[in-house]
């Protein structure tokens, strides 16, 4: 009779405990996911925005990744241009909060590669905030080598890997 009675109630918790799991879709499915975001010019981006997507994966906005040289944090030309988009974006949507990701190649120690990433991390986030984006909205991270995109080890690949990207954090 004790096993009949402890069987019971074993399923009984199992079924509470499952149907409290249940999520609720329907508050997420009500509402645009770019809802209030706005480019520069004043229209939807048309592109993903959503709370941890990255520039990476196209899901930030119109938020583009930036490229480094070899061992360098320093902005090319071609960087500050995509960082002026990414300015004007931000200074268009000023709900958005970004972490700004730091990265490098496989090339040098891990020790040298979070220091050279998070170097790339902070030139981005004062970048930003020279073009008038508030600083209480840009946090950095290194991830130095762990995180590539590119899994060769050469040049097409290293290039791809040494970037800044932007995490969305908040909208």
């Amino acid at each position: 009779m004790k096993l009949k009675s402890f069987t019971l109630a074993t399923v009984i918790g199992l079924t509470l405990l499952i149907s409290s799991c249940a999520t609720n879709k329907k508050a997420k499915d009500e509402g645009a996911p770019d809802a209030g975001v706005q480019t520069d010019n004043g229209k939807n981006s048309g592109l993903g925005l959503e709370v941890n997507g990255d520039s990476d994966t196209n899901k930030a906005g119109a938020l583009q990744t930036v490229y480094f040289d070899f061992n360098s944090s320093s902005l090319s030309t071609n960087t500050k241009d995509a960082l002026a988009n990414n300015s004007n974006f931000l200074k268009a949507n000023p709900t958005v909060k970004i972490q700004v990701e730091g990265h490098s190649d496989e090339r040098g120690g891990v020790q040298f590669n979070l220091a050279l990433g998070e170097k790339r991390a902070k030139s981005v986030r004062e970048y930003l905030i020279s073009q008038g984006v508030e600083s209480s909205r840009l946090t950095t991270i290194s991830f130095g080598k762990e995180r590539p995109l590119a899994f060769g080890h050469e040049e097409a690949s290293w290039s791809k890997n040494r970037r800044a990207n932007f995490l969305v954090t908040s909208k």
